[in-house]
């Protein structure tokens, strides 16, 4: 048994030497372990008693049509060559199962050599020959069905209702982050709030959530409307901004935070915006007692 692990040791350390020439660039033959050429020479030597760790590195190769990488795992097992190589390629150009596949051929491939023969070499040589109708079925089977079904997006409108909105800070804040998260609508200052937000889902409700933060307790959603769409949902958007509507204040009582829009005008906005419909879910239909 020892006499055989030796012998497969000694003919590791010549194809070692073989990669090497192959590929002389620093960096190209990416050993696991930088010291394990290193301790098997000793362990041939008598200068080490215990079985050194197996071989293993990464080859990095070029193929050149496509233009694309695969790297190599070898492992050699203390008695290769006459027992099997574990080897594996990967290639981020290569999805699961077409990797499945280059692997599987691979693994064929080497399954015809005899016991006691190399195949580390002949492995490299087969990829470099073969490989590429594996990235061409990637390209020509996988990625234009791909390419062809549609991604779809959920289009979101929210209605937000609060009983007023009035510090600047608050404003600022609800502004700011509108425009930060590409979304369209308006925020309506004064005794009630309103807000509009209109966008993607993830757009939306990132929004509510963060101005909501974390304490803002009169305010609701009053409403959502949301759609599917497979485009960018320009063309689903009533807004073409996120602004701050200023009304003109419903009377004068006295006091700088004490005070109605005119919900009159905010109708006609709706209508403008083709959004009527929403006035009578913020309000009820008692509208025009928001106004008195």
């Amino acid at each position: 048994m020892s006499a055989s692990v030796k012998e497969s040791l000694q003919l590791q350390l010549l194809e070692m030497e073989m990669l090497f020439s192959m590929f002389p660039n620093q960096g190209e033959v990416k050993l696991e372990d930088v010291n394990a050429l290193t301790n098997i020479k000793r362990y041939l030597e008598g200068r080490r008693e215990a079985l050194p760790p197996k071989i293993e590195f990464v080859i990095t190769l070029q193929i050149e049509e496509p233009k694309v990488k695969i790297d190599l795992q070898v492992t050699m097992p203390h008695s290769y060559p006459y027992v099997a190589l574990q080897l594996f390629g990967r290639s981020p150009e290569l999805d699961r199962h077409q990797q499945l596949l280059l692997n599987k051929g691979l693994t064929s491939y080497i399954g015809t050599f005899d016991p006691g023969e190399l195949c580390v070499c002949a492995a490299i040589q087969w990829l470099q020959d073969n490989s590429a109708s594996y990235f061409l079925n990637r390209k020509l089977v996988y990625e234009p069905s791909t390419q062809r079904k549609p991604v779809k997006n959920t289009f979101l409108r929210m209605w937000i209702y609060s009983h007023h909105i009035y510090q600047q800070d608050l404003r600022k804040k609800i502004l700011e982050v509108g425009k930060r998260l590409d979304v369209t609508g308006f925020c309506m200052t004064g005794k009630p709030g309103i807000i509009c937000v209109e966008g993607f889902k993830e757009h939306c409700e990132e929004f509510w959530h963060t101005i909501r933060y974390p304490n803002w307790k009169h305010i609701s959603c009053k409403h959502a409307e949301s759609m599917e769409t497979e485009g960018s949902g320009e063309d689903l958007r009533l807004f073409h901004s996120f602004e701050e509507l200023l009304l003109e204040a419903h009377g004068d009582y006295g006091l700088r935070n004490d005070y109605h829009m005119n919900l009159g005008q905010f109708l006609e906005f709706l209508k403008k915006h083709k959004s009527e419909h929403v006035f009578q879910i913020l309000f009820g239909i008692e509208s025009k007692s928001s106004e008195s």
